[in-house]
């Protein structure tokens, strides 16, 4: 199939962007237009938005671990790209799984964005009150919440950033956490306590926006990589492919950050038990193309961890 491929002065758009259809979803693809638009000097106009309402936002009062899994953000856009109704896809890395068909191909990541997790409703981990309600459906925040703070009662708490700060506020949970890109790109950045790196780890990916076409779409390929930020991709990569190597799926609490340091790529990782009692850590400096030594640090990591973390983990990809 063609890609789509006409010239600024017309009405036909040279790129259609797929995208999620939640206010935070728009907010990232309207920064890969503007950067795509930047980058080759065309009209806002050249690039068409074109959002989609996906299985994940329709369904909100289960876990996606439950229904599905990471698939529900990504099925329709797939969709879409083979029938050839979009040119390519604007992602939140953390939310694509970590297999994708052959047949598409992710081209571009964006400048990574503050990969922290925020804590709203309490100062601290520490000053969160004894048996609080913490609300959150990712089995990474419950463990590591629970690790840090047994006493607490997690609860799922689902929807976008809104529908989750009004939960919040309608005393659904007393804290909740999300992740702190998200808060900036919608202009949030106030609000919580941003919890360090070296303390809490992030979801692989966290703070990362992807596009993805198809891989015969050479041109749209050749479009997109002109926005590609290296090092983040090399985060990205080397953060998926631990998450390969590890078989890890929507139950599988793990938090990971890769952190770009010239050529070199420093992953540090932790898996947890979904209770939060095992802990296993890790820490390892690669070259950023080394990706197979990444793969083998996660099937060593996973390996000395006890028998509830391996109970969540798959076998490796």
């Amino acid at each position: 199939m063609p890609d789509t491929t006409t010239d600024t002065m017309t009405d036909t758009p040279i790129l259609r962007l797929g995208t999620r259809q939640s206010p935070l979803a728009m907010v990232q693809a309207e920064e890969a237009r503007r950067r795509l638009c930047e980058a080759h000097g065309w009209d806002e106009s050249a690039v068409e938005l074109v959002p989609v309402v996906a299985s994940g936002d329709k369904i909100q009062d289960r876990p996606l671990a439950e229904i599905g899994g990471k698939a529900l953000w990504t099925k329709e856009l797939d969709a879409w790209l083979a029938e050839d109704r979009i040119d390519a896809a604007v992602h939140s890395m953390k939310d694509v799984e970590t297999i994708r068909p052959d047949s598409l191909h992710i081209a571009a990541i964006l400048p990574r964005a503050d990969r922290r997790d925020v804590l709203i409703g309490a100062d601290s981990i520490a000053a969160i009150p004894t048996g609080a309600v913490i609300g959150t459906s990712a089995p990474r925040r419950a463990a590591q919440m629970l690790h840090h703070r047994p006493d607490l009662k997690i609860v799922t708490f689902r929807g976008n950033v809104a529908t989750r700060l009004g939960k919040l506020e309608a005393g659904e949970a007393d804290v909740t956490l999300l992740a702190a890109a998200g808060l900036e790109r919608l202009g949030q950045e106030g609000i919580g306590t941003p919890l360090a790196c070296d303390h809490w780890l992030p979801a692989p990916a966290q703070g990362a926006i992807g596009l993805e076409c198809r891989s015969d779409a050479a041109r749209t390929i050749a479009l997109l990589e002109a926005i590609n930020h290296a090092p983040s991709q090399a985060e990205v990569l080397a953060e998926r492919a631990l998450l390969a190597g590890l078989g890890g799926t929507c139950h599988s609490p793990i938090a990971v950050l890769a952190t770009a340091d010239g050529a070199r790529i420093i992953i540090s990782a932790t898996l947890f038990s979904p209770d939060g009692t095992e802990r296993t850590d890790g820490k390892i400096t690669v070259d950023a193309d080394d990706l197979g030594t990444v793969t083998a640090f996660a099937e060593d990591l996973l390996a000395k961890a006890g028998p509830a973390t391996q109970a969540v983990f798959g076998p490796p990809a």
